[in-house]
């Protein structure tokens, strides 16, 4: 039988347990202050350091992110635990990229951490734009001094432009299809750049071309050996070229021809060539005073300038007025004169073909022939 005393100790020392137990979980439990990301919150937690604080409120933590105090760091009540999280950033700036892990929350932080901030750069977010733990893809174009020339003028402007071509643009110029740049529009666009606009034209125009015609020889009785005569003019073709020109900054750089095509064939001078023998010459019945001679074989001795203007158009027609053409045709000089003629009506006192002699020259024997046969032996007559 236990006494009554017994009874009240073991009470009074049960209490004690109970107070005792008390006080410890009192100890135990810690109110802090958390902030996650700039989001603050509190909490009771048990736990003895804030790495346990952070298991016990589910906040997980990765490599580059920052807590403050140290995940390994006591915690006492009323501590206040940061956690900032690490954001994967790809930053490209003026076509260079590089990868970096910032805790900013929001792009301008971001820049501003990394000494970027770029008063005047174009981005290709808005500075405002929240950072995700995903991370976030950034471009930045930085302003750049450039020199344009362009339609005779020379500006300098500060612009945030990535490109040749961007510069141009935002500067308002309008490039044509053909345009030249320097450097080429697709050239990343550095401070300090020189560009260079040529304006470029092309112009295409048809122009007809003569075409010369030919000569087809053919023997006849009819002439004697030292006499020709045109049966049927010849008559110059046409060709019809496409011909393109190139100008550039107003000045014509090149003309290249595009097509050419005959528009009118040309149509060859027939020749008809003496093969019948002169008969032989009666004997002089006188034997005092000159003689002159008449016919194909004269000669004379001095200039005849008559008819001097219609010589010069017909050598025009016949060798675009060139006095010594040789083409190795077997016609010489600016009247086209078969050797046999030449020489039949005295060329020979000149020179032994045509092309040889001066023009004064030439008229003379072609005003001999003119008496014999008149312009009969030119197609161009």
């Amino acid at each position: 039988m236990i006494s009554r005393n017994a009874k009240i100790l073991a009470a009074a020392g049960a209490a004690v347990v109970l107070t005792g137990g008390a006080v410890g979980a009192t100890q135990l439990d810690k109110a802090v202050n958390l902030s996650v990301d700039g989001t603050t919150s509190s909490a009771h937690v048990f736990g003895s350091t804030v790495g346990d604080v952070l298991d016990d409120q589910g906040i997980a933590v990765r490599p580059g992110d920052v807590v403050v105090p140290a995940a390994d760091a006591p915690v006492s009540d009323g501590d206040t635990i940061t956690v900032k999280y690490a954001r994967l950033l790809t930053l490209t700036v003026d076509g260079k990229t590089r990868q970096v892990r910032t805790t900013e929350t929001t792009v301008d932080g971001a820049l501003l951490a990394l000494g970027l901030r770029g008063e005047g750069a174009r981005l290709s977010v808005s500075r405002s734009q929240t950072i995700g733990r995903q991370g976030l893809a950034v471009s930045v174009v930085t302003p750049k001094a450039v020199t344009v020339t362009v339609d005779g003028k020379t500006t300098t402007k500060t612009i945030a432009a990535a490109t040749v071509g961007e510069a141009l643009t935002q500067l308002g110029v309008r490039l044509g299809k053909v345009d030249k740049v320097n450097p080429p529009v697709t050239t990343r666009l550095t401070s300090g750049a020189k560009v260079a606009v040529q304006r470029v034209q092309t112009k295409d125009k048809k122009v007809n071309e003569a075409i010369a015609f030919g000569t087809t020889k053919k023997k006849t009785s009819d002439l004697y050996t030292d006499q020709t005569k045109v049966s049927r003019a010849g008559v110059a073709g046409v060709r019809t070229v496409t011909v393109r020109t190139t100008v550039v900054d107003g000045k014509v750089v090149s003309t290249k021809k595009l097509s050419s095509k005959i528009t009118k064939a040309p149509v060859d001078r027939i020749l008809l060539v003496g093969t019948k023998a002169r008969p032989a010459a009666a004997p002089s019945t006188t034997s005092t005073g000159s003689t002159g001679s008449t016919g194909g074989s004269s000669s004379g001795g001095g200039i005849n300038l008559a008819h001097a203007a219609m010589w010069d158009s017909i050598a025009q027609c016949e060798s675009t007025g060139n006095w010594h053409i040789n083409t190795g045709n077997g016609y010489y000089g600016g009247l086209q004169f078969l050797t046999s003629t030449w020489l039949a009506y005295g060329g020979g006192d000149f020179a032994s073909r045509a092309d040889l002699a001066s023009r004064e020259q030439q008229i003379t024997v072609a005003n001999r022939v003119y008496a014999d046969n008149g312009t009969s032996q030119w197609g161009c007559g």
